[in-house]
């Protein structure tokens, strides 16, 4: 007959013993049940993920950049959410890592926090995003944020580029009165991979008065050129 007095009783299990062992002992342990209420949650653990997390700390990540921010704020989940005009359930989900905050959301932390976020290579430099008063096609839309843009004379409408007439002639000097340059890149991967070795890669697109002055300079040195040399 049982012992009456071990009837319902739950066994107490060390925290640093290794519940997930091997042989009939870990096996009969993993069948028990624990009082969470009682015991921390490490009594679960493997002794291989308590050695990991006393490697610590670790990188929270965008949860931890939350958490980081609610505490340079000094508000609470509730508080935040009231900031942001969300709800509460929304801050706890970023800060537990089901959902993350867009874009938008995080510059918006970021400039209540007073913080400013930095991306960086692998080499440790700062990488900043390219510039917003880069070079734009005649409708306005910008170049494709891949490609080499390079000025090569004063533009004119493609239907006069080959011709040499007086209107070829007259929107050539318009174009040259008004600053406005004839920009090219290359579609082509393979004669890009050729420019970039000739030329280096450009780290951004240049504004279109950098490349205004880069066509005023090679009109000059082709000035410079046609000039009668001394005798």
């Amino acid at each position: 007959m049982p012992d009456s007095g071990c009837r319902g009783s739950r066994r107490r299990v060390d925290p640093m013993e290794d519940v997930n062992g091997a042989g009939e002992g870990g096996e009969q342990l993993a069948a028990e049940e624990i009082d969470r209420a009682s015991w921390d949650s490490m009594a679960n653990w493997t002794q291989a993920e308590r050695d990991y997390w006393f490697m610590g700390p670790f990188d929270g990540g965008m949860p931890g950049m939350i958490r980081r921010i609610r505490r340079i704020l000094d508000v609470s989940q509730r508080g935040l959410a009231a900031l942001l005009k969300v709800s509460q359930s929304v801050v706890a989900r970023w800060e537990t890592g089901r959902t993350s905050p867009r874009s938008c959301v995080v510059e918006q932390l970021l400039r209540m926090a007073r913080l400013r976020a930095t991306v960086r290579d692998e080499q440790g430099e700062e990488v900043g995003p390219m510039r917003a008063d880069g070079a734009r096609t005649h409708a306005g839309s910008r170049y494709p944020a891949h490609v080499d843009l390079r000025a090569t004379g004063w533009w004119v409408p493609r239907r006069l580029r080959s011709m040499t007439s007086v209107e070829a002639f007259a929107w050539r000097d318009r174009s040259r009165r008004v600053g406005d340059p004839a920009i090219r890149y290359q579609a082509s991967p393979f004669w890009k991979a050729v420019e970039r070795e000739l030329y280096g890669i450009p780290d951004d697109h240049p504004a279109v008065h950098q490349l205004v002055a880069e066509v005023r300079y090679l009109d000059e040195r082709r000035v410079e050129r046609c000039r009668p040399r001394a005798a």
